[in-house]
């Protein structure tokens, strides 16, 4: 079992506290109003836009919320214009971390990110430094309570995934980004729960922290999540089973 995989685990069971605590819906929020800006306000031609509001639905956003958002990108309500930034560092143990913000003041949210490494022992480092370890896939969790494993291996097989891992009690299910909602819709049809699905960013290869080192990732990783502006966090850490959980 990969460090990888049950850092998504953790996030994932994470993101159900967030949408309590309402951070989840501010992070949608600017996700939906940037959609709507850069490919218009149509769901059936907006893809991402779609696929972002799908997410919405499923955390239970209220539906005047979505609507305001994409009113918001379109220009036909006042708002904030959010752009998407992204930096780059190394955490403790020479662990890459990459990460995605959407931001309406590039300065202030750079020496935010800055400082959260440097009070946790990483770096932030220059464009392209880590950029070029991590793939781009769709990645759908599926809830596994109640699906049988096999038969969601053969229906995601089916459906054009390229890969499938069980992890605890969720399934990962990895296609090609063009590919992530054709094989969520087919799964969604065939009774499976869709837990989320985004594209995202796979590490090549794993980097070992343990100890302190490894308690420091996951603190820095923790912190980067929990900034406002920021919207995805991508790591290569492979971080021992028994410190993962301590952190559930």
């Amino acid at each position: 079992m990969s460090g990888h995989s049950k850092w998504s685990s953790i996030k994932y069971k994470k993101g159900a506290k967030d949408a309590k605590r309402g951070r989840l819906f501010s992070k949608l929020v600017k996700e939906i109003t940037v959609a709507a800006r850069l490919g218009g306000g149509d769901q059936a031609a907006n893809i991402q836009l779609r696929s972002v509001v799908q997410t919405a639905r499923d955390a239970n956003m209220p539906t005047e919320n979505i609507e305001r958002a994409i009113k918001k990108g379109t220009g036909e309500l006042p708002g904030v214009s959010y752009e998407e930034a992204v930096y780059e560092g190394y955490a403790p143990g020479g662990v890459a971390v990459l990460i995605r913000a959407l931001t309406d003041n590039r300065n202030r949210t750079i020496a935010e990110i800055r400082h959260l490494f440097d009070k946790r022992g990483g770096s932030i480092a220059g464009p392209g430094s880590v950029a070029y370890l991590f793939e781009t896939r769709g990645l759908i969790t599926v809830e596994a309570a109640g699906a049988d494993e096999e038969a969601i291996f053969a229906a995601a097989l089916e459906a054009g995934a390229e890969d499938f891992k069980a992890e605890d009690d969720l399934y990962e299910i990895y296609t090609a980004p063009s590919d992530l909602e054709a094989v969520k819709e087919a799964l969604a049809a065939a009774g499976f729960k869709i837990a989320a699905a985004e594209v995202t960013r796979i590490p090549a290869t794993l980097v070992p922290v343990a100890g302190d080192d490894a308690r420091k990732v996951l603190s820095l990783l923790q912190a980067l999540e929990d900034h406002d502006d920021v919207q995805n966090v991508y790591s290569n850490c492979d971080i021992p089973e028994e410190i993962l959980e301590e952190e559930e």
